[in-house]
């Protein structure tokens, strides 16, 4: 990977700041995003595809089920497709500014140059973009599975933003959320810094 790691110091501060070298990187191109969710007998695939077609208009589901009239004979099924942008989800993470928050449950099942995540298929159906950290939630998930070299890199870039020229921000870093969801603490409750102290 082209890039390299190397300390800042901001207000009296050091931190560790990654930077790619853009003249030796690869053209960069969007990961493989891959996009599934679980169909209950009992809910409606139409209202499903339509939340996943919220952030993704150009994903096709090829196995949606039919629904039926009550008693429905459905069984649970997993329904998936393929999608060529995250760009639709990036503006609405954007929108809401959860870009740093974006960027640790993007990354939190990262191995190699693969990675999922999931968000709320309710609020997608309302135009909201809800992470679920755990796969479960009241009205269900859907799930973005990405794949791509570099990804850990790609994530960064486009979860960028003003605010890490002041407090820079990487991929699993002492900043990040912990993998139950739980936010790192970045000042004891006597507002002292608790991450990234000077050892000098």
């Amino acid at each position: 990977m082209n890039y390299s790691i190397s300390m800042i110091r901001v207000s009296g501060r050091l931190y560790l700041q990654r930077t790619l070298h853009y003249e030796m990187s690869r053209t960069v191109m969007e990961p493989a995003i891959r996009i599934s969710s679980i169909v209950q007998p009992y809910e409606n695939s139409k209202m499903i595809l339509e939340s996943i077609k919220t952030f993704f208009p150009d994903c096709e589901i090829d196995n949606l089920p039919v629904n039926e009239d009550f008693p429905a004979k459905n069984q649970q099924q997993k329904i998936s497709g393929f999608s060529s942008t995250l760009e639709h989800l990036l503006i609405q993470i954007r929108n809401q500014r959860i870009l740093d928050t974006a960027l640790d449950v993007m990354t939190v099942n990262l191995e190699s140059d693969k990675t999922y995540f999931f968000i709320s298929r309710q609020a997608a159906i309302a135009g909201k973009v809800s992470f679920i950290v755990d796969g479960k939630n009241l009205g269900g998930v859907i799930r973005i599975d990405l794949s791509g070299e570099d990804l850990d890199i790609w994530l960064e870039q486009q979860t960028w933003h003003e605010g890490r020229n002041q407090i820079p921000r990487y991929t699993g870093d002492e900043l990040a959320m912990r993998n139950d969801g739980e936010p790192s603490e970045w000042f004891d409750k006597r507002g002292r810094p608790t991450i990234n102290l000077d050892e000098d």
